[in-house]
């Protein structure tokens, strides 16, 4: 004699498709954590494709950053460079002029500890770390000026680390670069 088997309600089936799903669900969070994995240890031993290095103690004395060097230049193919640094608790120049519609390559560096290079409402911001170059290419569409704080703490006079950028017409960026090699709105 048999005993007659229960009926199925379905609840095998069910519980063999969960377990799949959460098997498939598991896999797919390995396949993350090797991916995030490999990417860090793959970025991690190969260098930048391009680093530059300045030395903070001396950049004062020469190079790219010394005073007379720092500011907006009008470049050959006419667009323009920016040189700046950032020190405890100021930016030099504090005040930098650029013209709308121009190529403007930024380039800064920090004399001391790690700031923030940030322009307000623009997508501009670097991190200016001692011993080595940030830079970063932008464009200005339109005119005015615009705040530039510091938004890596630095110390405790760091609330008071700002800067300005004030973006004029081509026409006037021209006339300005006639009359001086590097500009800034700093008198």
């Amino acid at each position: 004699m048999t005993t007659p088997s229960p009926p199925d309600d379905g609840t095998d089936r069910v519980e063999r498709v969960e377990h799949r799903w959460a098997m498939v669900s598991v896999a797919i969070l390995v396949l993350l954590v090797v991916v995030a994995t490999f990417a860090a240890l793959y970025h991690g031993a190969m260098p930048q494709s391009r680093v530059e290095t300045a030395d903070p103690r001396t950049l004062h004395l020469g190079g790219e950053f010394i005073e007379s060097n720092l500011g907006s230049a009008l470049e050959p193919d006419g667009s323009v460079t920016v040189r700046a640094i950032g020190q405890q608790y100021s930016f030099t120049p504090s005040c930098i002029v650029v013209p709308i519609d121009t190529p403007v390559t930024f380039r800064a560096t920090s004399a001391d500890v790690v700031h923030g290079f940030l322009i307000d409402g623009t997508n501009i911001n670097l991190m200016l770390v001692p011993g080595y170059i940030s830079s970063l290419r932008a464009r200005f569409d339109t005119p005015g000026e615009r705040l530039m704080p510091c938004h890596e703490f630095c110390s405790v006079g760091h609330e008071g680390m700002w800067g300005r950028i004030k973006i004029v017409e081509k026409a006037a960026f021209s006339r300005m670069a006639a009359e001086r090699r590097r500009l800034s709105c700093v008198e």
